[in-house]
């Protein structure tokens, strides 16, 4: 009987003490700015804590708990000049709201503290051991924070870091031109906190990341990080697949950092954390984050057809209609950065068009897809399409020739930085998110419709006019003669197409 009682005792003092109570260190260090204030640090498995220690006279001072899995990395360094202490340095990234936030947004949150041991207890040189004790500390905090990923929901990742670093590539010229600004203000920094080295590529002209991905040596590489729009990420995606070598270069891991106007992969992949709507430079802290974290999970590549022949991989959307209308003719206004979009909705939709064709798809059914990963024999073969000039297979599903508005495929949440078209989505779901607006519908009810997309309610809406389907193939024949086709946000030959899901083919850094 005394056994448990002396267990129940002691998980009471443990819930009484905090995380501290199972620290696996100790230490003292002063604030490293003054070093008037006393600090105790404690370091377990998951929390590093912190503690003021007050005189005597005064009364205990409350613990702060710092939650490891918020933390990007830790390094110590030696005073200057005269000064023999060495200083501690850890950095923390968490959720904590913001006075005109829409809800929590991470937040650098740096914590410096200097370390001077007493002479009398080593032997070495004060110097020295001041630094190698901060050391330690540092390489503690980092090995506790690498076991404590983040939130991953339930969703089984790897590793992906090796020894060797990341190349970042930049469209300086994409978005308002503001991604090198984005990279010296935030990702430079948070790269250096994680203690992951890379190299910075700027591209120079269009298909320069193709053609620069396509002959690189990647086994230089941990992964290919593109601080960009989503174009510069379609163009990395099919110079890898380009390559002799395909099948082991696209294993790569990619990252994405929003630094153009869209950034809808940038905004799905943060709103896989299941965390509140975030924008800006908001969003970017939390990519950059969730990049320094290292984590991989699968990413579909769609497989689409052109009549000519071409063969493209697509990560994002397919679009014909309304939708390619507005992303091709915003350009225009790409100066004013997102709000490109907003403009050319609203002049697109004072002037509607209608476009006649033909649509067909394979219904996606009750069992997902097999990983393309997994497969034996990974060639990424489009086994659901037959040729174009062929009809569908029986098992297909035929709409009907009629007029439509818009025909989008969603390959993953978000359409741009402010539009959830398809809310359900993941990044390896291994389907294709297939909507359809069919002629008839009014200019304030297409407008309420993209609306609605803003919170990813518009399914919702009751429009007869909508139409939703999770397919694993289609093929699109638009039989008016002039209009715009995009695959990720790119224009492409106008014409009959189809496309066929390839789930988890590629990996993206995520959550």
């Amino acid at each position: 009987m005394d056994e448990p009682d002396a267990s129940r005792q002691q998980q009471q003092q443990q819930r009484r003490n905090g995380p501290a109570a199972d620290a696996r260190m100790h230490g003292v260090f002063t604030d490293a700015e003054t070093g008037r204030l006393t600090y105790a640090l404690s370091l377990s498995d998951s929390c590093l804590t912190v503690q003021r220690i007050n005189s005597p006279s005064s009364p205990p001072a409350s613990s702060e708990h710092l939650d490891l899995r918020d933390c990007l990395g830790s390094r110590a360094h030696r005073g200057e000049r005269e000064d023999q202490s060495a200083y501690l340095c850890a950095y923390f990234y968490p959720y904590r709201r913001r006075w005109m936030a829409s809800g929590p947004v991470r937040q650098r949150d740096e914590r410096r503290f200097r370390l001077e041991l007493n002479s009398d207890d080593n032997n070495d040189d004060e110097e020295d051991a001041n630094l190698r004790e901060a050391e330690r500390w540092a390489r503690a905090i980092k090995n506790n924070t690498a076991r404590h990923p983040g939130n991953t929901h339930g969703v089984l990742f790897s590793e992906v870091r090796r020894p060797c670093g990341v190349m970042v590539l930049v469209n300086p010229q994409s978005g308002r031109g503001q991604a090198m600004a984005l990279y010296n203000g935030h990702v430079q920094r948070m790269l250096t906190e994680a203690d992951i080295p890379h190299k910075l590529v700027i591209t120079e002209h269009p298909n320069h990341a193709r053609d620069l991905v396509r002959n690189a040596d990647l086994t230089q590489w941990d992964a290919l990080v593109i601080l960009s729009g989503d174009g510069l990420l379609f163009e990395v995606v099919n110079g890898l697949m380009d390559r002799q070598d395909w099948e082991k270069a696209i294993q790569t891991p990619l990252g994405i950092l929003p630094g153009g106007s869209g950034n809808a992969l940038a905004a799905s992949v943060h709103h896989y954390t299941r965390e509140s709507p975030v924008w800006g430079e908001d969003l970017l802290t939390s990519c950059g984050f969730l990049l320094c974290k290292g984590l991989i999970s699968g990413l579909d590549l769609i497989s689409i057809r052109l009549s000519s022949g071409a063969r493209l991989f697509s990560f994002l959307s397919l679009a014909w209609g309304f939708v390619a209308d507005v992303d091709i003719e915003s350009e225009q206004f790409r100066q004013i950065g997102e709000l490109r979009f907003l403009l050319g909705t609203l002049v697109r939709l004072a002037s509607l068009r209608i476009y006649q064709g033909k649509l067909a798809f394979l219904p996606a059914g009750d069992q997902p897809e097999t990983d393309s990963s997994s497969t034996a024999d990974n060639q990424l073969l489009d086994h659901l399409l037959v040729p174009l000039d062929q009809p569908v297979p029986q098992d297909w599903t035929v709409v009907e020739e009629q007029d439509f508005v818009l025909v989008l495929a969603m390959f993953q949440s978000h359409l741009n930085e402010e539009l959830m078209a398809a809310p359900d989505a993941r990044a390896n779901d291994g389907l294709i998110h297939l909507f359809y607006v069919t002629a008839g519908i009014s200019r304030a009810t297409l407008l309420r419709l993209f609306r609605a997309m803003q919170s990813g309610t518009h399914l919702d809406y009751g429009c007869p006019h909508l139409v939703y389907r999770r397919v694993r193939a289609l093929r699109l024949e638009p039989l008016s003669e002039a209009g715009v086709m995009t695959v990720d946000g790119e224009r492409v030959e106008y014409g009959p197409l189809q496309a066929q899901v390839h789930r988890g083919a590629a990996r993206l850094i995520s959550t």
